[in-house]
């Protein structure tokens, strides 16, 4: 096993470091912008992540390729796709699991959990023993705006833990009805209908091309059909053998 990336006793996954199924991302989808948070310090535990080895995005050929169909689409809309994250590894999940538990440990509280206790992390699922994302058809990303040269305003930040990061936030994202409700914010935060309507773009290109969001966070999605529903991978993220 591949040095900083053990996976301990974690009772939970059935290790394998198979790569032969993944692909870096930017060999299939040229155009996307890579920013991955977890390689360097921004992000909620403020320090790179183990097993984040290089800058690079990795998941399994079948979700890259739906990707790139992704964005395709995007790009004659004047969008580009931009990566947080693909592939994660269970050591760095198993790192999140550490953290977590370090309730003493809030040195990123005012920037990604401001509203809420870092005890209940776990009891409202922001942090879990086992993720998506290192199964490898899995990926966080944004839409970057080609005209502005900025990302597209989808009025709150990757990896915010709170209800204003859930797609139904401010309106209903099946229908593209714009409500305002922001009963659900402890703070009574709001997004407005142009921040509501920028994350239906990028939701809506990704369902289309067989990706599944999830509840709780805008930029998240899987592949509809994962190659690898019950496997978790183990070796590090960085540029793979050609």
């Amino acid at each position: 096993m591949t040095a900083g990336c053990s996976t301990g006793n974690n009772p939970a996954v059935a290790p394998t470091e198979d790569t032969s199924r993944f692909v870096t991302l930017t060999d299939i989808v040229p155009d996307a912008i890579l920013d991955i948070r977890y390689y360097g310090t921004y992000n909620f535990i403020g320090t790179r992540i183990d097993g984040y080895e290089e800058p690079t995005a990795l998941l399994t050929r079948e979700a890259a390729e739906a990707l790139k169909a992704v964005s395709d689409e995007v790009m004659k809309q004047g969008y580009r796709l931009k990566i947080f994250d693909a592939y994660r590894p269970q050591c760095s999940v198993d790192h999140f699991v550490r953290w977590a538990t370090g309730i003493t440990d809030t040195l990123t509280k005012s920037y990604f959990y401001p509203d809420i206790d870092k005890s209940i992390l776990f009891e409202q699922e922001y942090i879990a023993g086992k993720s998506g994302h290192t199964r490898g058809s899995t990926v966080d990303l944004t839409l970057f705006d080609m005209a502005t040269g900025k990302e597209l305003d989808m009025g709150g930040t990757f990896d915010w833990f709170g209800a204003e990061s859930s797609p139904d936030f401010c309106g209903n994202p099946d229908t593209g009805e714009y409500t305002a409700d922001n009963r659900k914010s402890p703070k009574n935060r709001i997004i407005t209908a142009e921040q509501f309507r920028n994350r239906l773009i990028l939701r809506s290109a990704m369902l289309r091309h067989g990706f599944n969001p999830i509840d709780s966070e805008w930029w998240h999605f899987t592949l509809r059909d994962e190659p690898f529903p019950d496997t978790y991978f183990t070796f590090p993220v960085r540029q793979l053998n050609r």
